[in-house]
């Protein structure tokens, strides 16, 4: 289903109406590329895996995420702008660029990159070693090892492996997007004939294998097989190997006249197995032939080509991170489980009809949001469920606990979302689950994602029904939860209540709702609601009050709701974003965005929540600030394609504890902060008098929402203060 989004044109900084042409800046002056800023955002990751305050192996964690952070952008942001070039669209990037353009900044940073991560590796495998952890490679072999794993190719891969000869009778066998093969150069002891072979590796092979000792000794699966390569080939000598990989594009086009949304899926993730090749990623001393039949067989067509000095991919390394050696890893934490609800027994209900209460994850369980949903499930008076489900994990509790309602004859709606990219096939098999136990399964609009994280709790109280709402920033995934920095935000205010079913009556009948007292909803108003607030503040400091926006957000890429902020900048307002990733605003140009700092926080937690917070005229932090929580990021695609929501925080407590706690203490972060300048680079804090860091004031403080009475018992949790010019935090 298609339905009219509002938009609003361009304004100029006087508030005038305007077009890009008359703007006063051009383009490339007033925007950074999104894709150029992309590639930042996964420097300041790796980064990280140079940091000496951070254990080893968690190091070699960061480098790993950088790798996996490198293939999802090759395969989708890239894989886009290469279907560009061939097609000859030439759709120009908010900073003025053509795709062709922007591809060719592109190969020159993510080379750069692969080398960048090659030399961290070469440097981390150095300094494991000497601490009991090594990464195996062309090295000499002690006997006890050898043997060991002559046994293991023997027993665990040998039958496994295909030898295929490349030749006019033997086909190219087809190589799967993110698939690894190793091609061999051969002679034939018999006749003295030159051959090529290829091994295309399982993917069901591990990426690496630990050898048995006491100290850890990984192999890459590639090394292996290289080693015992004579006895894949009996009768040939082997002359020379080279490893390679391969990236297809991955991104998948909805068809918006697809009868069946499920066949659609399941048809399209088959077609991304084999999209067109975006990069061949070669070993450094690739044989030139081998490299030459590579790119004919693989019909490169604008895909990248690179060499690496050693590994062809970064992502499997995180096995090694697996290591038993507590040592070289971060010290385990244990979330805090909120108060408020042990106090009522752990009865979720009573305790959210007490009061609004909001659980900052990871620092305090995301086990909350399951007992929510057990509750709900096993409670007799609990009528009926309603859920979304963007990204849910492999081991869901929230599966069970909505197949477990359905079973116990409640009405159980869920919106399973298919479009949740690279979780497609995960909830597609979660949907047939669902749908056996009896769950009502939507999956939303064809054209729109539901990336809205709502669940919704009717329950029969006294002589009618109270309604139980949780919104969160974060998705329904036990995993993430704890390492993902979110919000949950539980409410049982009826207001909320009506909104949620106007919300979920949107994506189940396409009801657009209308006349809601709490929630923003997009794509039908959550842009006006943004816009609203803004101007409120451009305002207030036009009549010489003071205007202040704070927000926290993991991308801002729009260019209306951009060109808003700078318009509040020139008009007085002062603005301070925490932006993770990506950030196409310029702040701190003269005439445009002298007002507004950009930072962004990278460390042990991924920084994930969205807040937006506004002065309501004063400066911020203060009590009548008005502070929302959300699920849409400042993308076009949050704002225009996708149902998200944004919630009002109006309960006093949960206001000071997400103004005054979670967004300042990321403004006055000093230990992983980076600070982004005009020129589009970003430069760590560095050191600073009294030193801040946002996550260990979150795993040593206890939160203000959620404590009940332990918090008028309990120690004092320290306050934190903003100076101007400078930060700190202060104990009351």
């Amino acid at each position: 289903m298609t339905m009219k989004v509002e938009t609003e044109p361009m304004r100029s900084p006087s508030g005038a109406e305007t077009d890009a042409a008359a703007e006063v800046k051009p383009p490339i002056e007033r925007f950074f590329n999104r894709e150029l800023s992309w590639l930042q955002f996964n420097r300041r990751v790796l980064a990280e895996a140079q940091n000496k305050s951070y254990p080893l192996l968690e190091r070699l964690r960061f480098l790993s995420i950088s790798g996996s952070n490198l293939d999802e952008f090759m395969m989708v942001r890239v894989a886009g702008l290469a279907g560009q070039v061939r097609q000859q669209i030439e759709e120009i990037s908010i900073d003025g660029l053509t795709p062709g353009q922007q591809l060719q900044a592109i190969n020159g940073a993510v080379s750069d990159l692969v080398h960048e991560q090659h030399a961290i590796l070469a440097s981390l495998s150095r300094q494991l070693e000497k601490a009991g952890v090594r990464l195996i490679n062309d090295r000499r072999l002690e006997k006890h090892e050898a043997e060991w794993l002559a046994q293991y190719f023997e027993q665990h891969m040998l039958p496994a492996l295909t030898p295929q000869a490349i030749d006019p009778a033997h086909p190219f066998p087809f190589i799967a997007n993110q698939g690894t093969g190793i091609l061999f150069s051969l002679t034939r002891a018999a006749d003295g004939a030159q051959v090529r072979e290829m091994i295309v590796i399982p993917p069901a092979f591990p990426r690496f294998v630990r050898l048995p000792g006491k100290e850890g000794a990984w192999i890459a699966i590639e090394d292996m097989i290289r080693r015992k390569a004579a006895r894949l080939f009996p009768g040939f000598k082997i002359n020379g190997s080279g490893v390679f990989r391969v990236l297809r594009d991955s991104d998948m086009e909805i068809e918006e006249d697809a009868e069946d949304l499920v066949r659609h899926f399941r048809t399209a993730i088959q077609r991304r197995r084999r999209g067109k090749v975006i990069l061949l990623q070669l070993q450094a001393d690739f044989d030139p032939g081998a490299e030459e039949l590579l790119r004919e067989k693989l019909r490169l067509d604008h895909a990248l080509v690179l060499k690496s000095p050693g590994l062809v991919s970064m992502t499997g390394l995180a096995a090694i991170v697996e290591e038993e050696r507590p040592d070289l890893k971060f010290e385990p934490y244990s979330p805090r489980y909120p108060e408020r609800i042990l106090e009522h027994d752990g009865d979720c209900f009573a305790a959210i009809r007490e009061k609004d209460i909001v659980i900052h994850h990871p620092f305090e369980s995301f086990d909350v949001v399951i007992d929510f949903l057990r509750q709900a499930a096993s409670d007799p008076d609990v009528v009926a469920i309603k859920q979304t489900l963007y990204r849910a994990g492999k081991q869901s509790a929230v599966i069970a606990a909505l197949i477990a309602a359905a079973e116990a004859g409640k009405s159980v709606t869920a919106v399973v979302e298919l479009k949740a990219r690279f979780d497609e096939e995960q909830n597609l098999m979660w949907a047939s689950q669902l749908e056996r136990a009896g769950v009502q399964v939507i999956y939303g609009f064809v054209d729109w994602k539901t990336h809205a994280k709502v669940s919704m709790v009717v329950r029969r109280e006294g002589d009618g029904y109270r309604t139980y709402c949780h919104f969160g920033t974060g998705n329904y995934h036990p995993v993430t939860a704890r390492v993902y920095t979110d919000l949950s935000f539980f409410t049982a205010d009826p207001r909320f209540g009506r909104d949620a079913g106007q919300l979920f009556n949107f994506i189940t009948g396409y009801i657009e709702p209308r006349g809601t007292e709490m929630l923003a909803i997009s794509p039908v108003g959550l842009r006006r609601k943004l816009y609203e607030c803004i101007d409120r503040e451009i305002a207030f400091a036009k009549a010489g009050k003071a205007g202040a926006i704070w927000a926290k957000l993991n991308s801002l890429t729009d260019s209306q709701l951009i060109n808003r902020l700078y318009e509040a900048s020139s008009a007085g307002v002062e603005i301070a974003l925490v932006v993770r990733g990506i950030c196409c605003l310029r702040p701190g140009v003269p005439g445009l965005s002298e007002r507004i700092t950009v930072k962004s926080i990278i460390g042990r937690f991924l920084e994930h929540s969205r807040i937006w917070a506004f002065g309501n005229g004063a400066a911020l932090p203060n009590r009548r600030a008005r502070v929302f929580l959300t699920s849409a990021d400042g993308m076009m695609r949050n704002l225009d394609r996708r149902v998200e929501v944004m919630v009002p925080v109006r309960n006093r407590t949960v206001h000071d504890q997400v103004l005054d706690q979670v967004m300042l203490a990321n403004l006055i972060d000093t230990e992983q902060s980076w600070r982004l300048e005009a020129d589009g680079n970003y430069h760590r804090i560095g050191d600073v008098t009294k030193p801040f860091n946002v996550h260990r004031y979150f795993m040593t403080n206890p939160s203000l929402s959620g404590r009940g009475a332990a918090l008028t018992k309990g120690r004092k949790v320290p306050k934190l203060a903003l100076r101007r010019g400078g930060a700190t935090a202060k104990h009351d």
